[in-house]
């Protein structure tokens, strides 16, 4: 099992339709993600920032950065572009973080 981190925008003020849209996720994507191996996802919000931190436990060597292109994936990121940092093709803007410390 690895652990993935990364971290994302949230334009301000978002932060309610951040939290509804993720509380009722799509039944569907939230079954192409454990089907891909995350069998965890966390995302926490720096509120002073609008920095989200993404964290996943994956087994297998992708994550949820890997289904680009996906179908589901696409319609989800068409979903949230109006209220986070996006890319032209509406996949948010995504750096990877090192891990520098972990205690099991």
């Amino acid at each position: 099992m690895k652990r993935l981190a990364f971290k994302m925008k949230l334009n301000k003020g978002q932060k309610e339709a951040y939290v509804k849209r993720h509380n009722d996720i799509w039944p569907e994507l939230k079954k192409l993600l454990k089907d891909n191996g995350v069998s965890e996802y966390s995302i926490f919000l720096d509120e002073d920032t609008s920095t989200l931190f993404a964290f996943q436990k994956v087994s297998g060597s992708g994550g949820s950065q890997d289904l680009s292109n996906n179908e589901i994936v696409k319609k989800w990121w068409d979903f949230m572009a109006d209220i986070m940092e996006v890319n032209p093709d509406n996949s948010p803007v995504s750096v990877p973080l090192e891990e520098v410390f972990y205690m099991p």
